[in-house]
């Protein structure tokens, strides 16, 4: 194996946006630096009931009313079919 041509792995402090802090092994910066995060697993809403946020900001209305109400509960996710006679 070549010599010097591997990024430095070292211990580093990741800051969670409560302020709880854990250590971890990192090629960012060097030995002992310390990232603070301003998005992590407490703040973000994929984390967060991201569905339900979504639905509460009136998104999945506005979808409805572009391509039709096929999620509503009555429907089961399939459009009714005209037949003629």
């Amino acid at each position: 194996m070549k010599a010097d041509i591997h990024p430095d792995y070292h211990e580093i402090t990741v800051v969670m946006t409560d302020g709880s802090e854990y250590k971890t092994r990192s090629t960012y910066g060097k030995e002992g630096d310390v990232i603070k995060l301003d998005v992590d697993p407490l703040t973000h809403p994929a984390w967060q009931g991201g569905t339900g946020q979504v639905i509460e900001k009136g998104q999945l209305d506005k979808f409805e009313s572009r391509y039709g109400s096929f999620l509503s509960a009555g429907t089961g996710g399939k459009k009714e079919e005209k037949k003629d006679a």
